[in-house]
């Protein structure tokens, strides 16, 4: 499962089935994932998000400034929690 340079995600729902997509991958096949314990999935997401302008201009695209960045921001901070 990969996010394709030129796949966007365009609405909520679609955010859900990524996700849901990633969670079902991991459940197949997380002994290959490069990050396979938590604590290494959150540092290689805040790596990743902190080197993302690079990783955006390397597959010829722009960093969206406006992304709703306080909602990923919430659904991360809230599946601390939520059940």
């Amino acid at each position: 499962m990969s996010l394709a340079p030129d796949r966007e995600v365009r609405s909520r729902d679609e955010l859900v089935a990524l996700v849901r997509e990633l969670h079902q991958d991991y459940l197949r096949r997380g002994h290959e994932w490069e990050n396979q314990s938590l604590d290494r999935f959150l540092e290689a997401l805040a790596a990743w998000m902190d080197d993302s302008p690079g990783a955006y201009r390397n597959a010829g695209k722009q960093l969206p400034e406006e992304g709703d960045w306080t909602f990923l921001a919430r659904a991360l901070h809230a599946a601390t929690v939520y059940e």
